[in-house]
């Protein structure tokens, strides 16, 4: 099943079944046991630091959590659930928002908790900004690294729900393949076994970055905390100008993000592997997938994904395209 992007009109988030709903419920998805038991954290953990495009400074506490209970996000006491059906779209990140108040840059704390089986928490976030409804999570050093290690530290348990009962961690496994595009980008998932991750990118303007390929046969565990999370953001040394004059990137700097020059090449090497560029975009691609987790569930469809130039914001907005025609097969 495909679907064109570029004839469909962006579809309103307010719908008889919620997009994360079409997804549960779709005769294109099995829902099953994983088996394992849902998680949260044994306790919390907490990192403060600059916003990548607002640069203002935020704290960010991760609670444990019950299981059903699922990931959520807290600012300014609004509870916004880390779910595809309140994903909006916005430049260079991805953007949960409700109720008028928004979290800004949430793909890398997510793609943690979704990779290190963090099933279930309370992800509050406050800003130095007391006034701005919305907030942004601290872009760190760029990578999901630090939240890796934040999780590590405290390790997981197995969450209970409200009746102290343990509950099974189910997994989407997908039954046939799905293709979403949009001009010469696209998502694509295949029914597989286990989960693997292809991503492509293509910056042919920049050489030094140029064409690059990286498949990930395994999305959790060590394999993830040394091969993915600790790749960074990157940005075009050329773009910077613009992107801040749009008031964006205003807290970025060599310190959170690798920077790449047309001409020059990078700018503050060296990097931690040949390809992060297209790794971090892997990382990012698990946490926008993430999104599609539901109350304790594995966001990540059992399946092989393959992204190609799929950019944010480029990419929530394929992954609502991909629930519409999930839901055009109920």
């Amino acid at each position: 099943m495909c679907v064109d992007t570029q004839s469909q009109q962006s579809p309103p988030f307010s719908r008889r079944m919620t997009l994360a709903g079409a997804f549960k419920s779709s005769s294109l998805i099995s829902w099953k046991s994983t088996g394992k038991l849902q998680q949260t954290l044994a306790n919390c953990i907490e990192r403060t630091g600059k916003a990548l495009h607002s640069g203002t400074t935020s704290t960010v506490k991760i609670s444990p959590e019950s299981a059903r209970v699922g990931r959520y996000f807290v600012c300014r006491s609004q509870l916004i659930p880390a779910s595809i059906d309140f994903a909006k779209e916005s430049p260079l990140c991805t953007t949960l928002h409700k109720d008028g108040h928004s979290v800004r840059t949430v793909e890398h704390v997510l793609s943690a908790l979704e990779a290190t089986g963090v099933d279930n928490c309370r992800i509050e976030v406050t800003s130095s900004d007391s006034e701005d409804p919305s907030v942004e999570v601290p872009i760190l050093d760029g990578s999901a690294r630090e939240w890796v290690e934040a999780i590590e530290q405290v390790g997981l348990k197995v969450a209970t729900d409200q009746g102290g009962n343990n509950c099974e961690k189910m997994a989407p496994f997908l039954n046939e393949t799905l293709h979403v595009r949009k001009n010469d980008s696209f998502v694509a998932a295949i029914p597989s076994s286990e989960v693997h991750i292809t991503c492509g990118i293509d910056f042919s303007q920049v050489p030094v970055i140029g064409c690059q390929w990286f498949s990930s046969f395994s999305v959790g565990g060590s394999f993830y905390a040394k091969q993915i999370a600790p790749s960074r953001t990157f940005c075009i040394y050329e773009e910077v100008e613009r992107m801040r004059d749009a008031g964006l990137i205003k807290g970025g700097s060599e310190e959170n993000a690798i920077v790449c020059s047309t001409s020059r090449g990078w700018l503050n090497p060296p990097l931690r592997f040949q390809d992060e560029p297209c790794r971090h975009k892997v990382l990012d691609l698990i946490g926008d997938f993430s999104l599609f987790a539901r109350c304790g569930s594995q966001g990540l469809p059992v399946a092989h994904l393959v992204a190609y130039k799929a950019r944010i914001p480029f990419v929530p907005s394929l992954l609502v395209a991909l629930i519409l025609l999930i839901k055009s097969g109920l």
